[in-house]
């Protein structure tokens, strides 16, 4: 099973108001194990960033100035997220900027129904609990110590870990249909069968030696 951990960072809140992407991340998972497939971009909005926005990623206008432009990178977006189950925090704020883009450039919008928002499980399984990112990773003790500012790809590698965490997978489920896997776990099985096969025969005088201590220690615990 492939899915795509999807983040995204904006010049603002609401697609109502103009604000565009400037950040894509987005980690491929097999089995909820994460792979080395990683799509990342930072992005030209042609506008202005917002104060708030600034605040909570650091990205100024200076640095997006000389980035691509969501047109530029959007077939090989579109590509590498396939027909993919997205697993996104608060889907609703990037499916919209991410919609919004498409849409800007002459594109059909992605799906809602592939759509795995890790807010609405994690609302559902601690009902009146914080629910950020944060508070997650926090609750499942997660290292995010290093997320002082907001970053799609360390936040996609965060939202990995506490994915497998809101599925009851503390450990991510091995995949034993891999070729790998078959041969590890064939060579285990010959490396007990082997063992198993050893027999160490106790000697004559072993077996004498073993005979008094019994006596011995019968007759004693039976008198006393």
């Amino acid at each position: 099973m492939i899915e795509i951990v999807l983040d995204t960072e904006t010049t603002g809140l609401s697609v109502k108001d103009g604000h565009r992407i400037v950040e894509i991340g987005c980690v491929e998972l097999a089995n909820r194990i994460p792979t080395k497939n990683i799509f990342h971009c930072y992005l030209n909005p042609e506008r202005k960033i917002s104060e708030d926005a600034f605040k909570i990623h650091g990205y100024s206008d200076e640095f997006l100035a000389n980035k691509i432009k969501f047109i530029e990178i959007a077939d090989k977006f579109l590509n590498f997220i396939g027909d993919k189950n997205l697993v996104i925090h608060n889907a609703s704020f990037d499916l919209a900027h991410i919609n919004n883009e498409l849409q800007i450039i002459g594109k059909k919008p992605l799906s809602n129904s592939r759509i795995i928002d890790t807010l609405e499980i994690a609302r559902e399984k601690f009902p009146g609990s914080q629910i950020s990112l944060d508070a997650l990773c926090k609750k499942f003790r997660i290292d995010s110590s290093k997320r002082e500012k907001h970053s799609a790809v360390k936040d996609c590698e965060l939202l990995a870990k506490v994915y497998v965490n809101l599925m009851d997978e503390k450990e991510p489920s091995l995949d034993f249909s891999d070729d790998k896997i078959l041969k590890y776990a064939k060579q285990k099985r010959n490396v007990i069968i082997k063992y198993s096969k050893k027999i160490v025969k106790p000697t004559t005088e072993e077996i004498k030696l073993h005979k008094d201590f019994l006596k011995k220690e019968l007759k004693k615990n039976y008198f006393n």
